[in-house]
């Protein structure tokens, strides 16, 4: 069994981990970066164009800038799609109230480039973007507050407050990676969080289970040392799965293509941060208040 010293190494890790969400948070703020969401929560309509030849994308932003439309379609966020002659056009265009401008498109576009299959066409409405916005921030806000309940019934409240600010902090890097690199926010990225807060969650519960038990076992070991070994206990555990979780979601990330790269993204960075804060922000604020509790008790 390994001897490290992971809650002694906190002190350095703590102050990064702050510093990282608080980076976050700023690059969430709008006028900052911003969050880019995707047509699933703003609404709008998605094309998918298959070229006989390869086109640039500035060609496909020139052609759409000369189309009569009531938005500015030059600024609508065009993808490739390795490995094709493939492009994603995301606009901002209601399907209810722009029939005739997203005809237009697809007419235009098929009149000036080589174009041998059917534009695919993907329309989402305000109302129903509206929604699902709100019913996606409900998921998560819900999954943090049945945490909350469920480990402060299964162990302590101690316990339950380290594991959602640990869950806290995953989500908040994810979030803040997600507005640097300007990466599209869908219904499959929230699907993401929530695994990520599963996953995260997990290998919490796993290391607190180990330190209750050898709590009850080692009364006269101080709660420094338990904690420590209840960690090194489950190190290799920690490693073999966050290791085979990796593997996968890598894979997914190289051959998953456009549509699902927010998704191995968001997986990606949790899987990563998720078994960081298991050990270097949950225990810490665990041995925080175990400390505090036992100082009241002597008072």
């Amino acid at each position: 069994m390994h001897h490290l010293d992971f809650l002694g190494k906190a002190k350095y890790f703590v102050p990064i981990s702050i510093t990282l969400v608080l980076i976050s948070w700023l690059l969430i703020i709008p006028a900052v970066r911003g969050l880019r969401l995707g047509i699933d929560f703003t609404g709008g309509t998605e094309f998918t164009v298959d070229f006989d030849k390869p086109v640039s994308t500035a060609d496909v932003r020139s052609v759409l800038a000369a189309i009569p439309s009531p938005i500015n379609l030059s600024q609508s966020i065009i993808q490739d799609v390795s490995g094709h002659n493939r492009k994603v056009i995301t606009t901002q265009l209601d399907v209810e109230a722009n029939q005739d401008t997203i005809n237009r498109i697809e007419s235009t576009l098929k009149d000036k480039f080589a174009i041998s299959n059917e534009i695919s066409r993907k329309s989402i409405g305000q109302e129903v973007s509206k929604e699902l916005t709100q019913k996606g921030w409900q998921a998560i806000l819900l999954a943090f507050v049945v945490i909350l309940i469920y480990v402060s019934w299964r162990f302590r409240m101690r316990y339950a407050v380290g594991a959602v600010v640990a869950l806290i902090h995953d989500v908040s890097i994810a979030l803040g990676a997600f507005a640097l690199f300007h990466i599209d926010i869908n219904l499959p990225t929230i699907a993401a969080f929530l695994t990520i807060i599963g996953y995260s969650l997990n290998d919490t519960i796993v290391i607190f289970d180990r330190i209750r038990e050898n709590m009850k076992i080692e009364r006269k070991s101080s709660v420094f040392d338990v904690i420590n070994k209840s960690v090194n206990q489950s190190l290799s555990r920690t490693i073999n799965t966050s290791f085979t979780t990796l593997i996968p979601v890598i894979i997914l990330f190289f051959f998953g293509g456009s549509v699902l790269r927010g998704f191995s993204v968001a997986l990606l960075i949790g899987v990563i941060v998720g078994t960081y804060s298991s050990m270097y922000i949950a225990n810490p604020i665990l041995y925080a208040w175990s400390l505090k509790t036992a100082k009241a008790k002597k008072h």
